[in-house]
């Protein structure tokens, strides 16, 4: 759902759906192909600059097949979610267009890492082996899920049609797979 207060010009159609991300998709594998044998796990660094929030985008994937939260997430089966470094949500897996927006932002027209950017990830986990502050964000990031339907959840009692919660759902971490991250700094 479009949030009317983010827009400053009125609704474009293009707004309320993914169409833009499916032509960039289309675009980039016109140019370079389908994506073949990337290992899960991957990870980026973009530049905040001044617009954006620094913080982390997981992509992960579910793995429990029974599971598609309310048929809510139009990315299923995978979720993304934005997480500031000290554990604040920015955008839960309900927000994926938000996300994708300022993922094309931060990412769109860069053909090359940004070296410093790159330098500054590398020292700070000490040649990629200390990653525990991912890791933990990472957690946190899976929970904010959980949160968010255990939530939906508790409304559900109140709403017509009964309650979800005796329906199939996620069990925690084991529910997921991280697919890749980008760190936004």
């Amino acid at each position: 759902m479009v949030d009317l207060e983010d827009l400053r010009e009125g609704v474009d159609i293009t707004d309320l759906g993914l169409n833009d991300f499916r032509i960039d998709l289309s675009n980039f594998m016109k140019s370079y192909g389908k994506l073949k044998n990337i290992p899960e796990g991957i990870h980026a660094v973009a530049s905040a600059g001044s617009t954006l929030e620094k913080g982390i985008v997981y992509v992960l994937k579910n793995v429990n097949e029974e599971i598609n939260i309310d048929k809510i997430n139009r990315l299923h089966p995978y979720y993304l979610v934005y997480i500031k470094e000290d554990g604040n949500i920015i955008y839960n897996h309900v927000d994926a267009k938000k996300i994708l927006d300022i993922l094309r932002r931060a990412c769109k027209g860069n053909q090359e890492p940004l070296e410093d950017l790159c330098q500054e990830l590398k020292e700070e986990t000490n040649d990629f082996r200390e990653m525990s502050k991912y890791s933990s964000l990472l957690k946190t990031s899976i929970g904010s899920i959980l949160k968010t339907e255990e939530e939906k959840e508790v409304f559900s009692l109140f709403k017509a049609g009964g309650t979800t919660s005796a329906q199939n759902k996620f069990k925690g971490i084991e529910d997921f797979k991280l697919i890749s991250f980008i760190i936004i700094k």
